[in-house]
This record gives structure tokens, sequence and C-alpha cells, in this order.
């Protein structure tokens, strides 16, 4: 994947595009039939209104809101904002997926994070202290393997998802129902400016944008779209961490979600979802095993059209030598050359399940070892 997302040159015309206020859909169909936005906008009010575009909506293409784009033009001044477009070779492949994906993508920080297999924490804004501190625990368990912690900077458990995984120096993803450069709530401006630092944020609003009731059901599509699985710490019975978790199912996600007392409001959503089918865990180890399949799937699609670089995973050939560290080693020694199952890895090196499972997650993604029908095997000496 390039360093640089490769729109840049088609920037100004997707910026015009947004501006223009024409719904996702109509933006795709024409960056599909045109290849790109320079392009659609080139081909005039006839050909747009030849698309199914509204006479309204070709009004408003012709003269979008010039403040909206002057903030979009600073906002993409700064060399770490992008803007990624639908017909982009980096618009995130998971997220192409989902029912009605955004036409573009404003992304602050790293654009090759939303390319990473990631876990979406989310929950409630009135999260108890306890919440938060399991939110912190699963944050910090799946930054440990490499997994990305997504969420959406809200207050209560989607800010105590990304400031755990920041402090445990893993990458973390904000998905905003604002412009990308718009904290909500407002306290979690310095939180806002550590994820574009350090990890992403991203939004399919115009930067400027400020919260609107309406913004954040579709903030939620997005945050579903870019994850393998989506994790409900906490939420009241009407919550949008609910409508998260209902999208990612219909995704083909993976829905996880913590029981919690009977006694306690914030526990009957996440309750709710239980009954609906949810995978009941209590432990970071469960969401890693029911995970690992799935990110070792998307690693090989990955590789299969990136070559050496896939999912997040650093430039250059993988290294094969043995890790230096205990755990590592006896996992690599147990390993060998020929396809060995988990309950025999398990057995070989002594390790937890937990630990085995987390382990050969993050060699599949660092290209150390595949896997074929539940059985894993080294690929190279």
């Amino acid at each position: 994947m390039p360093d640089a997302p490769a729109t840049a040159t088609d920037a100004p015309a997707l910026l015009r595009l947004a501006a223009g206020g024409l719904r996702a859909g109509l933006q795709r169909r024409l960056l599909d039939s045109h290849g790109s936005a320079a392009a659609a906008l080139a081909a005039g009010p006839r050909d747009w209104a030849s698309h199914g575009i509204p006479a309204e909506a070709v009004r408003e293409l012709r003269n979008p809101d010039p403040d909206a784009l002057r903030r979009g033009e600073r906002w993409l001044a700064d060399p770490g904002h992008h803007v990624l477009g639908w017909r982009d070779p980096d618009y995130p492949p998971l997220l192409r997926r989902i029912a009605s994906p955004p036409a573009l993508l404003f992304v602050a920080g790293d654009p090759a994070l939303l390319w990473r297999p990631a876990l979406a924490i989310v929950g409630s804004r009135a999260a108890t202290a306890g919440g938060c501190a399991n939110a912190a625990s699963f944050a910090r368990a799946m930054a440990a393997t490499g997994l990305c912690v997504a969420s959406g900077l809200a207050a209560g458990i989607d800010g105590a998802a990304h400031q755990a995984a920041l402090e445990a120096g893993g990458a973390t993803v904000a998905v905003l129902g604002t412009g990308p450069d718009v904290a909500y709530p407002v306290r979690h401006r310095p939180l806002l400016e550590r994820i574009t630092a350090e990890g992403a944020v991203a939004s399919e609003h115009l930067p400027g944008t400020g919260p609107l009731r309406q913004h954040f059901p579709s903030r939620n599509r997005i945050l579903a779209g870019l994850s393998l699985g989506v994790l409900v710490v906490e939420a009241a019975e009407r919550s949008g961490a609910l409508v998260t978790a209902r999208l990612a199912a219909e995704a083909g996600r993976e829905v996880f979600a913590l029981p919690g007392s009977i006694h306690n409001p914030m526990a009957r959503g996440c309750h709710r979802l239980l009954r609906e089918g949810a995978a009941l865990v209590e432990s970071p180890a469960e969401v890693l095993e029911a995970l690992a399949p799935l990110a070792a799937d998307l690693a090989r699609t990955l590789r299969g059209s990136l070559g050496p670089v896939a999912a997040g995973v650093a430039h250059g050939p993988p290294t094969h030598a043995p890790p230096p560290d205990g755990d590592h080693h006896r996992l690599w020694e147990a390993l060998g050359h020929d396809p060995t199952g988990m309950d025999e890895l398990v057995e070989r090196s002594g390790l937890t399940a937990a630990n085995v499972s987390s382990i050969l997650l993050a060699w599949e993604l660092d290209g150390r070892v595949t896997s074929e029908h539940g059985r894993y095997t080294r690929t190279g000496a």
C-alpha cells in the first residue's frame, strides 16, 4: 500500500463532490461511472441528470457550499490529513462489503490503520466505573496482540477503550459522527488530537461539521464496517451501541456482549443482545479466539492483492527466525513444519489456549504462519 493516499490529485474534486450535498449512493454512482471525482464533475449537469441525480441536487453540485469548501481546503493542507474516495485503492476493503459504504472518508492520521483487523469496543456514554475498567482491559488485550481498537470517541466506554489502547502502545481508530476535526464531547479534544497523532480518525463528513443527531447512526455503520467484530461492554436498552451491534450482525461480523448485574440498567442492552444471539464473553481470550480465523482470512485476502504488505503490517518480507522471548519461542518450536491443530499446539507448548491463539494471530498478520482448516504451518525456515 502506498504511503500517501492515491486520491491526493483528486482531493479538490472529492471535496467539491462532498460539499455538493449528494447522498453517498449518488456519489458512488458518479464515481463508478466516471472513475474519478474530477471526471465526474467535468461531465456536467446533463450527464449528472442522466445518472439519476435529481434537479435540486444538480443545482447544489454546480454551486457547492463555499464555506464548506474553504474549511475542507484548509484541513487538507495539513500533510497528515487525507480524503479517500470510493474508487481509491487505499479505501478500506472491509468497509466496501457493507450495504451502504460511504463514498468518501476524511482521515486524519494513518490511513493504513483502516486496513488493520479491528475490534470495535462500544457502550454507554453513562458507563459505570466497572464498565470503563472492563472496556480498558479488553482494549489493552487487543492492543497487545496487534489488533486495532476502534470506537466512536464518545464519553464513557468509547473514551476508555481509546485511551487504554493508546496507553498500551497499540493502534486505535476513532470513527466520528462529526467532521474529522470536531471533538464530541468537547472535553475529548485532547484525546482526538492524540488519536490523530498516534492512530487514525475517520469521518464521512466535511471538516467543521458539528454534532447532528442524524449523523450518529450512519457513523455506527462505518464503525461496524471497519471491524471484524463488535464488543458491547455496557448499554441501556435503547442505545447507539445496540445500533452498531445490529449493523455489525447484518454485515456478517461477530457480535460480543459482556453480561452484567440484573440490577444495572447499563447491562440491559447487553442482556438483550445475548438473548438475540450475541456471543457471551467474559475474557479477552474468548474474543481473540473467535476473531483469529477472521483476521487470518482478511490477512490472506490482503496479501493476495498487496503482496508482502497486509493489514497494516510493515513493508518488507516477513522475518521467519524464531522469536526470542520464552512463550513465542516455545510455540515456534512446537509448531514445526507440518500442519498442526490448536489442541496439539497447546499440549506441545504448555501454553494456554488463549496465549496460543493470540500469538498465532500476530504471526499470521506478520506472515510467519498460514492457517488452513484450523491447522497451522510455518511459512518459512
